[in-house]
């Protein structure tokens, strides 16, 4: 249990600091306002005689402070670790090059490679169910006082931070800043979701059983059957419907066409799979006949 914790505490950390160095060598320079407490505080910057990190870790020590009053059980000990360590990271960063230029000397290109690396840590810390806190904290306020869909809250939240640039900057400033906003959304949802995509396949076949044992005996996977009936000539069919990944997705298909070039196949991606099994599994032989319960 320690060293699962261990694990999870060093890639929560590496994760975090992945998006501090993003925001440090690509945001700051560029004087991008890509949605997130940093963006903000590299306006604030602008007005204010501190450091980008300092403006951070007193946006997100508030927003802290918010969340523990108005959000309470929800509130995860994740995100307030997060929200002190990445404005952390930004300070010795400060510390270690004090006179930081763009590293790609091109505005365009600096968003395009905060959005690639910020999003591969945002994507690691929502995989261990964290987040880089900060405006997350204001989208779960939205989400339980004025009922806005949590996805559409966290998005309103970042639109308003990347807005704060018209505050200072030029209108390509402004515009780079809502367009990475917008990305940094479908790259972080494709590191998520992409690489773990899975698809529903639902097959109605005269070779059930085949593709059954083939599903379980080649594949090693599971899979639902139902019984169907045709609207046409409401003659009794079963159904086949298994999850599987996308290289098990090529070989089930590629099988099915093999065995029954007639079979009627839809495919549906599923972005995410929820399963808690409550008891062990007992493996029993495929001929041996089912408790007579149901349960396994």
């Amino acid at each position: 249990m320690k060293r699962e914790f261990l694990l999870e505490m060093g890639v929560i950390t590496g994760a975090t600091a992945i998006v501090g160095a993003a925001v440090f060598f690509f945001l700051m320079p560029s004087h991008l306002s890509i949605g997130s407490v940093s963006g903000l505080a590299i306006v604030l910057h602008q007005y204010v005689p501190f450091s980008v990190s300092t403006i951070t870790m007193v946006i997100n020590v508030f927003l802290i402070l918010l969340g523990f009053l108005f959000i309470g059980k929800e509130f995860s000990g994740k995100t307030v670790y997060t929200s002190i360590l990445l404005p952390t990271v930004l300070a010795v960063l400060e510390r270690i090059f004090p006179n930081i230029s763009s590293m790609t000397g091109d505005q365009t290109l600096d968003a395009v490679c905060y959005v690639l690396v910020a999003s591969l840590g945002m994507a690691l810390l929502f995989n261990r169910n964290a987040s880089s806190g900060g405006l997350d904290i204001v989208a779960k306020l939205l989400n339980k006082y004025l009922h806005i869909d949590i996805g559409k809250a966290v998005f309103l939240a970042g639109i308003c931070a990347a807005l704060s640039s018209a505050l200072v900057y030029d209108k390509k400033t402004v515009i780079l800043s809502l367009i990475g906003t917008y990305l940094n959304g479908v790259v972080v949802d494709y590191f998520v979701f992409g690489s773990n995509a899975k698809k529903r396949v639902c097959i109605i076949s005269n070779k059930e059983e085949e593709i059954r044992r083939h599903l379980i005996h080649n594949i090693h996977g599971g899979a639902t059957i139902y019984n169907i009936q045709g609207a046409y000539d409401l003659q009794p069919r079963r159904e086949i419907i298994a999850i599987v990944d996308k290289h098990e997705y090529a070989q089930l298909i590629r099988y099915v066409e093999q065995v029954d070039p007639d079979a009627f196949i839809t495919v549906c991606p599923i972005n995410e799979l929820i399963f808690k099994p409550k008891t062990k599994t007992v493996s029993r032989n495929q001929d041996s006949p089912a408790p007579q319960n149901g349960k396994e």
